[in-house]
Protein backbone atom coordinates (compact mmCIF):
# COMPACT_ATOMS: atom_id res chain seq x y z
CA UNK A 1 0.00 0.00 0.00
CA UNK A 2 1.35 2.97 -1.07
CA UNK A 3 1.87 5.44 2.48
CA UNK A 4 0.99 8.72 1.22
CA UNK A 5 -2.41 7.03 0.79
CA UNK A 6 -3.25 5.67 3.98
CA UNK A 7 -5.64 7.48 6.30
CA UNK A 8 -6.08 6.41 9.84
CA UNK A 9 -9.29 7.91 11.45
CA UNK A 10 -9.75 7.56 15.10
CA UNK A 11 -11.86 8.83 18.47
CA UNK A 12 -13.99 8.60 20.83
CA UNK A 13 -17.76 9.03 22.37
CA UNK A 14 -18.90 10.14 25.12
CA UNK A 15 -21.52 9.29 27.44
CA UNK A 16 -22.71 10.67 30.55
CA UNK A 17 -25.73 9.03 32.55
CA UNK A 18 -26.83 10.09 36.17
CA UNK A 19 -29.86 7.96 35.60
CA UNK A 20 -30.70 4.77 33.39
CA UNK A 21 -26.98 4.06 32.93
CA UNK A 22 -27.22 0.58 32.55
CA UNK A 23 -30.36 1.97 29.51
CA UNK A 24 -27.67 4.08 27.51
CA UNK A 25 -25.09 1.67 27.83
CA UNK A 26 -27.22 -1.07 26.38
CA UNK A 27 -29.03 1.15 23.56
CA UNK A 28 -25.28 2.74 22.67
CA UNK A 29 -23.77 -1.24 22.75
CA UNK A 30 -26.81 -2.45 20.35
CA UNK A 31 -26.43 0.76 17.82
CA UNK A 32 -22.46 -0.61 17.02
CA UNK A 33 -23.55 -4.02 17.23
CA UNK A 34 -25.95 -2.91 14.50
CA UNK A 35 -23.36 -1.29 11.88
CA UNK A 36 -22.28 -3.72 9.49
CA UNK A 37 -19.59 -5.51 9.33
CA UNK A 38 -16.37 -4.85 7.90
CA UNK A 39 -16.50 -7.53 5.44
CA UNK A 40 -19.41 -5.41 3.77
CA UNK A 41 -17.29 -2.37 2.65
CA UNK A 42 -19.05 0.26 4.07
CA UNK A 43 -16.75 2.98 6.01
CA UNK A 44 -17.97 2.82 9.60
CA UNK A 45 -18.13 -0.43 10.47
CA UNK A 46 -18.88 -2.59 13.84
CA UNK A 47 -15.19 -3.94 13.94
CA UNK A 48 -13.74 0.03 14.55
CA UNK A 49 -15.47 0.28 17.73
CA UNK A 50 -13.85 -1.37 20.68
CA UNK A 51 -16.74 -2.18 23.39
CA UNK A 52 -15.52 -2.86 27.07
CA UNK A 53 -16.40 -6.56 28.01
CA UNK A 54 -17.49 -5.01 31.85
CA UNK A 55 -19.91 -1.93 30.13
CA UNK A 56 -22.83 -3.78 30.74
CA UNK A 57 -21.99 -4.64 34.20
CA UNK A 58 -19.53 -1.94 35.85
CA UNK A 59 -22.15 0.95 36.34
CA UNK A 60 -19.91 2.57 39.13
CA UNK A 61 -18.72 5.11 36.96
CA UNK A 62 -20.90 7.63 34.75
CA UNK A 63 -18.91 8.53 31.95
CA UNK A 64 -19.02 5.75 29.11
CA UNK A 65 -16.14 6.01 26.74
CA UNK A 66 -16.56 4.31 23.41
CA UNK A 67 -13.60 4.19 21.35
CA UNK A 68 -13.03 3.65 18.05
CA UNK A 69 -10.44 3.54 15.11
CA UNK A 70 -9.91 2.28 11.92
CA UNK A 71 -6.84 2.38 8.77
CA UNK A 72 -8.30 3.45 4.98
CA UNK A 73 -6.73 4.10 1.90
CA UNK A 74 -7.74 7.52 0.53
CA UNK A 75 -10.75 7.61 3.04
CA UNK A 76 -10.50 11.72 2.45
CA UNK A 77 -11.71 11.42 -1.06
CA UNK A 78 -14.81 9.49 0.75
CA UNK A 79 -14.83 11.62 3.69
CA UNK A 80 -18.64 13.39 3.18
CA UNK A 81 -19.90 9.74 3.33
CA UNK A 82 -17.36 8.62 6.29
CA UNK A 83 -19.00 11.93 7.78
CA UNK A 84 -23.06 10.83 6.76
CA UNK A 85 -22.19 7.34 8.33
CA UNK A 86 -20.52 8.55 11.31
CA UNK A 87 -23.83 10.75 11.74
CA UNK A 88 -26.51 8.32 11.25
CA UNK A 89 -24.65 5.88 14.29
CA UNK A 90 -25.02 9.44 16.67
CA UNK A 91 -28.35 9.80 15.91
CA UNK A 92 -29.26 6.42 17.58
CA UNK A 93 -27.15 6.68 20.24
CA UNK A 94 -27.21 8.53 23.83
CA UNK A 95 -23.99 10.70 23.78
CA UNK A 96 -22.81 14.36 25.17
CA UNK A 97 -19.68 14.67 22.80
CA UNK A 98 -17.95 13.01 20.26
CA UNK A 99 -14.27 13.57 18.61
CA UNK A 100 -12.89 12.45 15.38
CA UNK A 101 -9.71 12.70 13.99
CA UNK A 102 -8.39 12.21 10.73
CA UNK A 103 -5.20 11.61 9.89
CA UNK A 104 -3.78 12.17 6.63
CA UNK A 105 -0.39 12.13 4.92
CA UNK A 106 -1.21 15.00 2.59
CA UNK A 107 -3.73 16.96 4.49
CA UNK A 108 -2.30 16.85 7.95
CA UNK A 109 -4.42 16.30 11.04
CA UNK A 110 -8.29 17.43 10.92
CA UNK A 111 -10.09 17.19 14.48
CA UNK A 112 -14.06 17.03 13.85
CA UNK A 113 -16.42 17.91 17.22
CA UNK A 114 -19.74 16.72 17.50
CA UNK A 115 -22.16 18.72 19.42
CA UNK A 116 -25.99 18.53 20.28
CA UNK A 117 -28.23 21.40 20.58
CA UNK A 118 -29.36 20.14 24.21
CA UNK A 119 -26.88 19.10 27.15
CA UNK A 120 -26.58 15.50 26.15
CA UNK A 121 -28.36 13.74 22.75
CA UNK A 122 -31.04 11.84 23.22
CA UNK A 123 -31.54 8.94 20.36
CA UNK A 124 -33.11 10.28 16.99
CA UNK A 125 -34.57 13.33 19.15
CA UNK A 126 -31.34 15.91 19.07
CA UNK A 127 -29.72 18.29 16.85
CA UNK A 128 -25.93 17.27 16.17
CA UNK A 129 -23.63 20.20 15.28
CA UNK A 130 -19.95 19.77 13.84
CA UNK A 131 -16.99 21.58 14.16
CA UNK A 132 -13.65 20.97 12.15
CA UNK A 133 -10.17 22.09 13.51
CA UNK A 134 -7.13 21.71 10.77
CA UNK A 135 -3.52 20.72 11.48
CA UNK A 136 -0.79 21.37 8.75
CA UNK A 137 2.75 20.77 10.36
CA UNK A 138 4.76 22.06 7.69
CA UNK A 139 8.85 20.51 7.93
Amino acid sequence: MDIQSESVVYGCIKDVALVDISEHRRSNREAMLELPSAESWTLVNREMFSLPENTMTDISLSTEVMHFGASYKGVEHEWKYWLEQFENLLRKMYWVSATVHLETEMSGLHSFVFETSDAAHVPNQSNINIRCEWLKEVG
